[in-house]
């Protein structure tokens, strides 16, 4: 068994060594910025570790791994346009680097390169392993979607809120652990298990991302806090107060966090003291904690020994037990 720290180790040495061509430079040169650029690797990770559970040859899953990593990277190129976001993971984002058309492009060819990685698959599982992602893919396309419709609708309900996030966030974390899962060898119930596993996981660690950008600190989430609010988001946070509140608390809340004029500090108190009343944050914590405990019980049912999903399900912990 590998720990998460090998594990990371491989995947950063074979992203870091993945080849492309050096003409143009202005199509590829964004590319291997973007895929340098770090963050978390925390989908390719969850193939490796899927992967692991059955296998000790995870080196069979990195182009896999690596395909997911790509893709996923395509998809911020064009989010950050979308959202015209200045900075990503600290850098000038691509679009304000090289401009919007070139991040197009280089977006639009990572999403094939990453194509030619999956093929590297063994020929019996590419199939299985193209129906994954071209369904995972194709789900990402669509929570972007709802996610720009929602900015401008006055209410989102949970229910929308919940579908959003598991098409935005946490698909793709189910189809990168679930395609490592068949690389590994895994059985049919096994791969459908993991992949419950990270569908619950994924929404966790979002619900857990919206509370933290309310109540953590700028360390923690790397970015100054209350950004949500400032934006004007459909956040877990903002839709259950919604929900929640009387109509006259409705009407302040929503008028506040449509208010783009107000003091960002200012705006971020008045919010918070709307969460505070409602018991927002408890809300929270408390969905946090029931996907937590279907994503383990997920775990538990694979048909292997416990030791063989520990460094998994540590990796689970450590991401949903980030400070608050």
């Amino acid at each position: 068994m590998y720990s998460k720290e090998e594990l990371s180790a491989i995947i950063e040495d074979y992203i870091g060594r993945l080849p492309f061509p050096e003409e143009p430079d202005t199509l590829y040169e964004p590319i291997i910025y973007s895929l340098a650029g770090g963050g978390k690797r925390l989908r390719p990770l969850l193939a490796l570790m899927a992967c692991n559970i059955f296998s000790d040859d995870v080196k069979q899953a990195l182009p896999c791994a690596a395909a997911i990593e790509v893709f996923h990277n395509f998809t911020l190129l064009h989010d950050d346009i979308m959202d015209n976001a200045a900075v990503r993971r600290g850098k000038p984002a691509v679009h304000r680097k090289w401009g919007a058309n070139s991040a197009i492009l280089s977006g639009d060819a990572m999403l094939i390169y990453s194509y030619s990685l999956l093929e590297q698959a063994a020929a019996e599982l590419l199939p299985r392993m193209l129906r994954i992602f071209n369904d995972t893919s194709m789900k990402v396309c669509e929570g972007q979607q709802y996610d720009m419709d929602f900015e401008s609708r006055e209410k989102v309900s949970m229910e929308e809120y919940l579908t959003m996030i598991s098409l935005k966030t946490a698909v793709l974390l189910a189809g990168a652990t679930a395609i490592g899962a068949l690389a590994g060898g895994a059985s049919e119930a096994d791969c459908k298990n993991l992949e419950t596993f990270a569908t619950q996981l994924g929404m966790a660690f979002q619900i857990q991302d919206d509370i933290l950008d309310s109540y953590g600190t700028e360390n923690t989430l790397g970015k100054k806090i209350g950004g949500d609010i400032s934006e004007g988001k459909k956040t877990f946070l903002t839709t259950a107060a919604m929900e929640i509140a009387d109509e006259d608390t409705r009407i302040r809340l929503a008028g506040l966090m449509h208010n783009k004029e107000m003091i960002a500090d200012d705006k971020f108190a008045r919010v918070l003291a709307i969460y505070e009343r409602l018991g927002i944050r408890e809300h929270a914590e408390k969905a946090v904690d029931e996907y937590t405990r279907q994503a383990i019980g997920a775990l538990d049912a694979l048909s292997v020994p416990a030791e063989r999903t520990e460094p998994i399900r540590r990796l689970a912990m450590e991401l949903l037990r980030r400070e608050h």
